[in-house]
């Protein structure tokens, strides 16, 4: 392996992407999002279900490579019980972290800070936005849902 592809495939990366949180579907979720990086071809299916303004339950289905897994895995060990608003502000700032040189996303999602090699890699981008974003309109989605 050569020292950039070393320096990008971490330790740290791999391990987020070998042990990802709530793998799997609900059963009768309140909102379900797929999205799909058209470049390569990664997917995310989220399903949510929303409480109080707040992600009561949480199932992904990723199919990426492994910078989309272990963004999942940050986006899965940290989102029940945020908010519509802590959701949205994770995505912009992981947009910005990768495409701006932005800082680390705050916390909850400061895990986000394990994907900076990938930060080179542009074409790894939507992979690794796949779960924020599919998390951020699912939120919106099942609030949709909750006010009808």
């Amino acid at each position: 392996m050569s020292n950039d592809l070393a320096k990008l495939y971490s330790t740290r990366l791999l391990a987020l992407a070998a042990d990802i949180p709530h793998v799997g579907r609900l059963e009768a979720p309140q909102a379900t999002v797929r999205e799909r990086a058209p470049l390569c071809g990664s997917t995310v299916t989220v399903d949510m279900d929303i409480e109080d303004d707040r992600v009561q339950h949480f199932a992904q289905d990723v199919k990426a490579c492994a910078l989309g897994q272990a963004a999942a895995a940050v986006v899965g060990a940290n989102i029940i019980g945020c908010t519509h608003a802590q959701i949205a502000r994770a995505k912009r700032e992981l947009a910005a972290f990768l495409k701006e040189n932005g800082p680390v996303p705050a916390a909850p999602f400061d895990g986000f800070e394990a994907l900076l090699p990938a930060r080179d890699y542009k074409n790894r981008h939507a992979s690794i936005l796949l779960a924020i974003t599919a998390a951020d309109q699912a939120f919106a989605q099942a609030a949709e849902k909750d006010c009808a």
